[in-house]
């Protein structure tokens, strides 16, 4: 493993493949099979601002525990708050791989304060899932990421873990905002969320969920961001969610500029053999091309590095479709 290994938010990675915020984490025993399938660490399942919430609101405030590791142990419970601190310190302690914490959240407020008992339980990082769904026409752009900038303050200055960010690919400006996570002192950004899909049955009329796992064909919008990432903001970390389904896909996310990736669907779909079969194309791949580490090809095809950057550009494609008439 040591050829394909990685550095990601700072933490050393024994492969680049991070099995994502899932079911798939959602116990130690599911962790340690993904740990022995040769994952390079694993993003917990998500805990919900509105758990936090509702549960913390039954407990004294934090500034009343100011030993943050008492206060973990007070609060090891039978409530969902509770098991998760005790998933992420069994974990710590049975697996050596690095532990990512997950929280999935709207706003700003009260909750922030878990994200510290996250940190004294043990977790490695803390991955932050904000989606604000614009569906007030009243809302501006500018409001919507002020918004994202105000969660992403408050929990940078609650932890000292290293933060990353899941961002969905909606905004008018993906690089901007990029641009002021870094200067909040951010690690690293996923690209992209995957929001939950909703489909019409034609004959029910009704609304239901549409095809919840990604799809290779989906890979091509991260990789330009990524590309475009990388390449204007260097020393931020990217991990490319989304669409990553082969080794070959885990390949073109590096050289885009992504120091990790993070599958779910194809290991829901195939099996966690799929994440060997994934470190063995890149290290295969790296033997093929004289690459000794992950750092030598890491950003190579970046929108900086690359002669003509255009061609991560919306103008290919009217180019290549004028000539296929």
């Amino acid at each position: 493993m040591e050829r394909i290994k990685t550095k990601y938010l700072g933490l050393e990675l024994k492969s680049p493949v991070i099995l994502s915020s899932s079911g798939l984490t959602s116990t130690l025993q599911r962790i340690k099979d993904a740990e022995a399938a040769g994952a390079g660490a694993v993003v917990l399942k998500s805990i919900f601002e509105e758990q936090i919430m509702s549960e913390v609101a039954h407990v004294d405030s934090y500034s009343d525990y100011p030993e943050a590791a008492d206060y973990v142990r007070a609060y090891v419970q039978e409530n969902s708050l509770g098991l998760y601190l005790k998933l992420i310190e069994d974990a710590k302690q049975q697996c050596d791989i690095p532990i990512i914490a997950s929280i999935n959240c709207r706003r700003a407020g009260e909750w922030v304060n878990y994200a510290r008992v996250i940190e004294a339980a043990g977790a490695d990082a803390l991955e932050l899932n904000i989606f604000l769904l614009p569906t007030d026409k009243e809302t501006s752009s500018d409001e919507i990421e002020r918004n994202y900038l105000e969660i992403i303050a408050q929990v940078k200055e609650a932890i000292t873990i290293p933060l990353s960010v899941k961002l969905g690919a909606g905004f008018t400006n993906p690089l901007a905002v990029v641009r002021e996570i870094y200067y909040r002192n951010v690690k690293g950004v996923v690209l992209f969320n995957r929001f939950y899909p909703t489909d019409i049955d034609i004959e029910r009329m009704s609304v239901k969920a549409g095809d919840i796992f990604s799809h290779s064909s989906e890979l091509a919008n991260v990789l330009r961001w990524t590309a475009f990432v990388n390449g204007s903001l260097p020393l931020i970390d990217v991990a490319v969610s989304t669409g990553v389904h082969t080794g070959a896909d885990a390949v073109k996310a590096m050289l885009a500029g992504a120091s990790a990736v993070e599958i779910a669907s194809v290991v829901y779909e195939k099996g966690l053999d799929v994440i060997g079969e994934m470190n063995d194309f890149v290290r295969d791949w790296m033997r093929r091309h004289d690459f000794q580490t992950t750092r030598d090809f890491i950003g190579r095809m970046n929108a900086k590095n690359i002669p003509n950057p255009m061609l991560y550009e919306r103008t290919q494609f009217m180019k290549y479709y004028s000539n296929h008439e």
